[in-house]
């Protein structure tokens, strides 16, 4: 009895280890498809923790209704194409600025404000300029509370390219 009980175990452990090598030979083979499906789609591998491949920064500065459709649209879909693997900033500044303003003196459509809210939770970053603020006796509070305060709005952007962001006027 003794006997017959030790080869089902050596059986069993036999019949584990075949499972478990072939769950791992397929997690290699699923690897393998996606690494070559991100190749033929041109696209880069990105492991969480590496910075993004991708560096953008959008000049966010006119207050025309169809601009700000473009420009954010344009946003959202460098984040559909590449990811977690970009990072994307949008610098407002003179009309533009009012995009980022709890209570805009211009109009922004409530579509462009909800699409920017739901960028900057998928972590497009949202500058504002201090001093196109100053000029409309804004402060921080005025703001909304993603959006980043640089001093100068076009500083930021030479900054931004300094640190080799594309730079994209519209």
């Amino acid at each position: 009895m003794k006997d017959a009980l030790s080869r089902w175990a050596k059986g069993f452990d036999g019949s584990r280890r075949r499972l478990l090598g072939t769950l791992v030979a397929g997690s290699g083979l699923a690897v393998a498809a996606v690494v070559r499906q991100a190749s033929a789609a041109g696209d880069d591998l990105h492991f969480p923790g590496e910075g993004a491949a991708h560096k953008i920064a959008f000049q966010f500065n006119k207050a025309d209704l169809g601009y700000q459709d473009h420009v954010i649209f344009s946003v959202g879909e460098m984040l559909r194409k590449y990811g977690d693997n970009i990072n994307i900033v949008v610098v407002a500044f003179a009309e533009g600025i009012h995009i980022l303003a709890k209570k805009p003196l211009r109009e922004v459509k409530q579509e462009i404000s909800e699409r920017i809210s739901s960028l900057a939770q998928y972590g497009v970053e949202f500058h504002a300029c201090r001093n196109t603020m100053n000029s409309l006796g804004w402060t921080d509070k005025d703001m909304l509370p993603f959006a980043k305060i640089v001093d100068v709005g076009a500083a930021d952007l030479m900054e931004l390219q300094e640190k080799h962001y594309a730079y994209i006027s519209w």
